[in-house]
């Protein structure tokens, strides 16, 4: 029982072996659990431009921007967006909600057009 109270608490006087065997079991908890079992991903900007053409552009939208909106104001808001995001006026053309395989809003697509 005494050598679990000293493992949770630490009680190993510095570089002795039990210290260096709790670090290199720290260090291998750290290094080798992989990213997906703490569900811990990169996350990117929130407004993301996305390749286009023809002087449109078209914006990855998070959903936590616009989800919590009613579906009349979610363009109105995304307009928003994108004009902070921009600098300048964009017009939005269309706003596309993204779904994955269990139905769940994913991501919104904002399509625009510059105002002459």
């Amino acid at each position: 029982m005494s050598g679990i109270f000293r493992l949770i608490f630490w009680d190993f006087p510095r570089a002795s072996w039990q210290y260096d065997v709790v670090v290199a079991l720290i260090l291998a908890f750290i290094f080798l659990t992989p990213r997906d079992f703490f569900k811990d991903q990169p996350r990117a900007s929130s407004v993301v431009l996305l390749p286009a053409s023809h002087g449109n552009a078209v914006y990855w939208i998070e959903p936590d921007l616009l989800s919590s909106l009613p579906p009349e104001q979610q363009t109105q808001k995304a307009a928003n967006l994108l004009r902070s995001r921009t600098k300048n006026e964009v017009k939005l053309v269309r706003l596309e909600p993204i779904f994955d395989a269990e139905e769940e809003i994913r991501g919104y697509m904002a399509y625009t057009s510059n105002q002459p």
